[in-house]
């Protein structure tokens, strides 16, 4: 019978969540990542992810109250998510030793739970966009943290998609999934190629929208009420010639200081709640 309290580093379902963490190759092959934290995992339950297996922290037990009770995880008394050592839909809950979560925690504030998650396929054309969608478009973000903080801003916002083109991160990388605080499963959010993303664009009738410093105007002074898509690029080399000569309008945000760039999420935001401005004043 397989151990429910984990108490070493070398139990192989701890060798294997934590090989998830650091390989995304292996989270593509198997397709499974990790979530950890309370609200993340609330989040990707609501978005609909099937969870794998649940890994619970007994002395962080009183920060896990809100999912059901002293010691009840999501379900009863001991019984993780489900039933009696079930985990979520059948699959199995463990009580983690403290010395052994604190190894498998990418941070020590999450409540005490971390989960493994069956990923799910996102395409384009699985998108079901409003008749007036706002999208975040970015092309070649290589930084999850950035990307996380784009997708807080875009949820915020209420944009209807992010879409990550060219991508040089995963989005099941566990540093996306923390510094989103779970907004990866609240925004509708997709990788494609670029070229992909611009014929998808089109056939929809979005204006495109790049954020560049040649040949623009004002941001401002650009209009975002109609179906809009805000394309960002990365801070050190912007976006490519083919974004460039795809847009609709090319905008900027002035920059009234020494330097010439904010950190792409400031841009996003500011772009964003731009378009959220534009929007409730014509309402």
């Amino acid at each position: 019978m397989e151990e429910l309290v984990i108490t070493s580093m070398k139990n192989p379902r701890v060798k294997h969540l934590l090989a998830l963490q650091e390989k995304s190759s292996l989270r593509r092959k198997e397709g499974l990542f990790v979530v950890e934290g309370r609200r993340e995992l609330e989040h990707c339950l609501e978005g609909g992810f099937e969870v794998e297996s649940v890994f619970v922290n007994e002395e962080l037990r009183g920060k896990n109250e809100g999912f059901g009770g002293k010691n009840e995880g999501f379900g009863g008394q001991n019984e993780g998510f489900g039933g009696k050592n079930e985990g979520f839909g059948g699959k199995v809950s463990f009580t983690v030793a403290p010395q052994v979560y604190e190894k498998m925690a990418y941070r020590g504030s999450t409540e005490g739970i971390i989960a493994i998650v069956r990923t799910k396929e996102r395409r384009l054309a699985d998108l079901r966009l409003p008749p007036n969608p706002l999208i975040m478009v970015l092309e070649s973000v290589e930084k999850p943290g950035n990307l996380g903080a784009v997708l807080r801003s875009a949820d915020a916002a209420r944009a209807d998609a992010v879409v990550v083109c060219d991508a040089l991160t995963d989005l099941y990388n566990p540093n996306l999934i923390r510094s989103s605080i779970g907004a990866v499963f609240t925004v509708p959010t997709v990788a494609c190629s670029s070229a992909e993303c611009i014929a998808f664009l089109r056939e929809h009738g979005i204006s495109i929208l790049t954020a560049q410093l040649q040949d623009s105007r004002l941001y401002y002074d650009t209009p975002m009420s109609g179906p809009t898509a805000i394309v960002m690029g990365t801070e050190s080399t912007g976006l490519t010639s083919q974004w460039r000569e795809a847009a609709t309008a090319h905008i900027r945000i002035p920059m009234l200081g020494r330097l010439d760039s904010l950190n792409v999420s400031v841009s996003a935001a500011i772009l964003l709640f731009e378009a959220v401005r534009q929007r409730q004043t014509t309402c």
